[in-house]
């Protein structure tokens, strides 16, 4: 057990540790997804997001905002093991334009730190033993602009990351965003371009702590990381359309080409870039309740046998909304098709114009 911990607490270690180079997987807490209803779509949501989420799924999406508006989130990740949480607020500036500000956590807490546990001596202490947390934080400062030209709208977020392995090591980071939006008899057009200047992450290592575990595993850790990192760009092309059917109901499809400029596992994949597509439909009634499903994250996933198959990611999600206060569960990786861990998920959305006198 306590071998495990000390592992477990190397690997995170290893795992967050910088090293001056692009990096295909770096800061990916912010890829996760944010809102109950988006993840219910398998995040198809570049092209219809239109409301305070859209900070996080294209910051175009806030020029739709009518009045200011707050979202909530909570998840748990890994059998429970990690927690992720995310707030955020958006309103309009005036006709033309709109902000947003939002922020995610994502943490594991209460890690046993056994790096003291055996003195001087050799003798075993548990009184030695103490927690240590590790987080990673990010912080988005979205606006929105309509554009001259009729049905066109951008955005742009400013991001500050912030990450933390207890007293081990923490890094400060930003990067921007940028989105497009555009309309045209009832079709939605999207284009998200993530850390399009690249997102630069600068790591402080505390020596004496690191030195602590620099031999627990003898050739390991002998060495310490670069303290910088950057995360590559990445790209999203979104299409939507909502569907009227006899007054009362309704049905949004949406479709997500996701890229990396990386080769990666995704079921498209080449040296210069790898493509993932995702679908979702949300089928409404009187805008009032709503079924969501979708399916993405299509990976080629290899076997024991060195066999490759494809693993996808399905999803679905209900939601609930009465006088602007809107309440989304969304169950993800239905049936385990993915080598990814089922969760589930809640969020709340309110406008917070209700609330006036």
């Amino acid at each position: 057990m306590l071998n495990k911990n000390l592992y477990f607490l190397l690997f995170l270690i290893c795992a967050s540790s910088p090293a001056q180079t692009v990096r295909k997987y770096s800061n990916e807490f912010m890829n996760i997804g944010v809102d109950a209803a988006a993840l219910g779509m398998a995040n198809a949501m570049t092209a219809s997001t239109n409301d305070v989420n859209s900070g996080y799924w294209n910051p175009a999406g806030l020029i739709h905002l009518e009045d200011h508006q707050m979202s909530l989130m909570h998840a748990n990740y890994f059998a429970n093991i990690a927690k992720y949480d995310y707030i955020a607020y958006a309103n309009t500036i005036d006709d033309e334009s709109a902000w947003g500000i939002s922020l995610i956590r994502f943490g594991v807490d209460d890690i046993l730190n056994t790096t003291e546990l055996i003195d001087s001596q050799g003798n075993i202490d548990y009184n030695r033993i103490s927690l240590f947390s590790t987080a990673d934080y990010g912080i988005t400062f979205s606006y929105a602009r309509k554009l001259q030209v009729p049905g066109f709208q951008y955005g742009i977020n400013a991001k500050i990351i912030r990450r933390v392995i207890g007293d081990f090591a923490s890094s400060w980071g930003f990067g921007f965003d940028a989105g497009l939006q555009f309309e045209k008899n009832d079709w939605q057009f999207g284009l998200m371009l993530r850390d399009i200047t690249t997102t630069y992450n600068v790591w402080s290592i505390d020596e004496a702590e690191y030195k602590k575990i620099s031999d627990a595993i003898p050739g390991q850790n002998q060495e310490l990381p670069e303290s910088t990192e950057i995360t590559a760009p990445k790209a999203q092309l979104g299409l939507s359309k909502k569907f009227i059917v006899r007054y009362d109901y309704s049905i949004l499809a949406a479709a997500n080409i996701n890229m990396q400029f990386a080769k990666t596992n995704d079921i498209i994949s080449t040296d210069f870039v790898s493509i993932d597509p995702a679908l979702g439909f949300e089928f409404g009634y009187t805008d009032l309740v709503f079924l969501r499903a979708g399916v993405g994250n299509f990976q080629n996933i290899q076997q024991i046998d060195n066999t490759e198959k494809v693993g996808f990611q399905p999803n679905i999600g209900l939601g609930f909304k009465y006088k602007g206060i809107q309440i989304d569960y969304a169950l993800t990786n239905l049936g385990n098709q993915s080598a990814a861990l089922y969760s589930n998920i809640f969020s709340v959305k309110v406008d917070l114009g209700l609330f006036r006198n």
